[in-house]
């Protein structure tokens, strides 16, 4: 797990991995991320901040 790991919550990153479509593989590799691909990591980056952005509107 990277340094930066604690900037989204697990419950969210896996979340927005299941929207995705890729926390089945997650959990099929015991929840290890490293066989995700880096889009797909940048891409729930990416759902994290509009998510953050919009309860910062509220």
């Amino acid at each position: 797990m990277s340094r930066n790991s604690k900037l989204i919550s697990e419950n969210l990153r896996e979340e927005i991995a299941k929207e995705l479509g890729v926390y089945d593989q997650v959990k099929k590799d015991g929840g290890s991320w490293a066989n995700v691909p880096s889009k797909t990591c940048g891409n729930i980056v990416t759902k994290a901040i509009e998510i953050a952005n919009r309860s910062v509107e509220k």
